[in-house]
């Protein structure tokens, strides 16, 4: 029995489901559907985690509540990827193939505009979209939303951390007031809070486990290693486990081509997934993944939003993300469907803090494990070898080719043999020459123990509210914080420029009153904050939108940069505003 008949869908949805192979609901989705369907719809926010279902918790209902005569764009889906895009509005698509008056269409960048104007003109009740080209569809008059009665803002922290805000509120100026707003997302940040006092009103919440913040099917492990040796400590891991596949996690386009140009050149089925392939590209990518053509897919966090991937054993992080909350979208991309999943850190010496932080906020355990020394690997690999001969059923063929081949070997002894075919598989292992046999470091050196505690020498991690949107670039940024505060340009390092803000790494001592230096500063009318990335503004007395020096002096202009006056730095951090 489909137990969906429960929930008040229609016969028409129940049919697909039982077509798709759809019977038990998830959590989410038995406690969604019903309220979503009731006579006076309302808003709503859905709280689960990556994997859970969300996806049919909105769609099927929404598939119901479409009026069918109204050829008019009745329903909106937003998106925060083309990937997540894609596969929401094929879910929606697969939901309705039993019902040809209704239309799904969806949009997103990095496809050819004419073509979305063109399929957009055939009447469409629900358009699935990304915000950036939905924007752009509105400024072209290609679509219309005054019709819209639903708007859906799926994977909505996504949006935010990706930097929509402002996108998602001029989109939905142009919805009617009374549309009825669904939120679905995985975590709820006080930025989502912000969403919801605006545009919602007395919304239904339903939470599903949201006490338990992980996934109790996915370990959450790390490794200590130094920053150059985490490739090479990769390797070690996939030669152990030539099972494995899942997804790495970095936080460049150019350091993931890097790194899987590296393992390609070394045998290994490795591929990149980031923002500089053509959509063309990024498919085919996709396509192989899912086909268990590769091992390994490396990917920057938005190239791999949306990816739903069966299967994965593991989540690895190159570099653990800056917004926490993005790691709990990483792991859950593993461990899923009741089966088990690892995700893996990787860290240098000095990242203790951020493991301290991620277990309080998630509520995990991390298990620190060993990066395996070459001499563990290559015993691995040779039983795993022996054992693999050893349960080989032999071809018929092996008589009429050994035949053949018996005079070469006339000469060798049955030792002589297998030391060659011993010889052969410990050739795999050439690309460990050159590497310590042993990777592994203390988490004390270089200034981070056990509890994330931090000793002389080692440096802070740092935020400021400007980003890609400015035009900014890291040269731009370590000339623009070095020539406001004063301070040499080399004890910034560790760059990481986001949409809407970046992070980056301050030598400790050198870092004091870095905060107060920027008091007053304005970029094109914008207050300019910078705090420790461990530390809420407002415990400083100083956010972004409440700073007491004024606003009423003059921007720069244009994106910052150093002025070039030739001022000295020193240390510390002087006490100096700068319009």
């Amino acid at each position: 029995m489909n137990n969906f008949n429960k929930l008040g869908l229609s016969s028409k949805v129940i049919e697909v489901l039982d077509q798709l192979g759809f019977e038990n609901p998830t959590p989410i989705q038995e406690q969604a559907i019903p309220y979503l369907l009731s006579n006076t719809p309302t808003d709503f926010i859905g709280l689960a985690q990556t994997g859970t279902g969300k996806t049919a918790a909105f769609g099927l209902p929404l598939i119901d509540r479409i009026d069918l005569d109204d050829k008019s764009t009745q329903a909106l889906v937003m998106a925060p990827t083309r990937e997540l895009g894609m596969q929401t509005a094929k879910q929606l698509v697969d939901f309705t193939s039993n019902n040809k008056k209704l239309n799904v269409e969806v949009v997103y960048g990095g496809a050819s505009i004419t073509t979305q104007i063109k399929a957009l003109k055939k009447p469409t009740q629900i358009v699935v979209a990304t915000p950036g080209r939905l924007l752009d569809l509105i400024k072209r008059k290609a679509i219309k939303l005054d019709q819209v009665q639903y708007v859906v803002l799926d994977e909505a922290d996504e949006m935010l951390n990706m930097g929509f805000k402002e996108d998602i509120d001029d989109i939905l100026s142009y919805t009617p007031e009374e549309r009825v707003t669904w939120l679905f997302s995985a975590t709820m940040p006080p930025e989502i809070r912000k969403i919801v006092k605006k545009y919602m009103k007395d919304p239904k919440e339903v939470s599903i486990n949201t006490k338990e913040k992980s996934n109790k099917d996915i370990s959450h492990k790390y490794v200590v290693t130094k920053t150059a040796d985490k490739v090479a400590a990769l390797r070690r891991f996939l030669d152990l486990q030539p099972d494995m596949r899942g997804i790495m996690f970095c936080r460049t386009r150019r350091e993931t081509q890097e790194i899987s140009d590296h393992l390609g050149n070394l045998g290994y089925g490795a591929e990149a997934l980031h923002g500089d392939l053509s959509q063309a590209q990024r498919e085919a990518v996709m396509k192989r993944f899912k086909m268990r053509s590769m091992q390994l897919l490396v990917a920057t966090d938005v190239a791999a939003r949306g990816i739903d991937v069966n299967d994965l054993t593991h989540v690895i992080h190159h570099t653990l993300p800056d917004q926490l909350e993005s790691y709990t979208h990483r792991s859950g991309r593993t461990g899923r469907a009741g089966k088990k999943g690892v995700s893996l850190a990787l860290i240098n010496p000095r990242e203790g803090r951020k493991i301290s932080m991620l277990e309080k906020k998630i509520n995990v355990k991390f298990e620190k494990i060993e990066v395996p020394t070459t001499e563990a690997l290559k015993s691995t690999r040779i039983n795993n070898w022996a054992s693999l001969i050893i349960n080989t059923k032999v071809d018929e063929q092996a008589d009429e080719i050994l035949k053949h081949l018996h005079g070469q070997f006339e000469h060798l002894s049955k030792e002589d043999i297998l030391k060659r075919l011993i010889t052969t598989q410990l050739d795999h292992l050439t690309g460990n020459e050159g590497e310590d046999n042993d990777l592994n470091e203390s988490q004390k050196q270089g200034g981070g123990d056990e509890g994330g505690r931090k000793k002389k020498g080692t440096s802070n991690r740092f935020f400021i509210n400007i980003g890609t949107m400015d035009g900014i670039t890291k040269a731009d940024l370590v000339h623009y914080i070095s020539d406001v505060s004063g301070v040499d340009r080399k004890v910034f390092t560790d760059f990481s420029i986001q949409k809407s803000c970046a992070f980056f790494n301050v030598e400790k001592g050198y870092d004091k009153g870095l905060s107060e230096c920027f008091e007053g500063v304005e970029v094109e009318g914008r207050a300019i904050r910078v705090n420790r990335d461990d530390e809420m503004p407002e415990k400083k007395g100083k956010g972004g939108g409440g700073n007491r020096a004024s606003r009423r002096a003059k921007s720069h202009g244009g994106k910052p940069r150093s002025s070039g006056r030739g001022r000295s730095h020193r240390g510390g951090g002087g006490r100096r505003r700068r319009n």
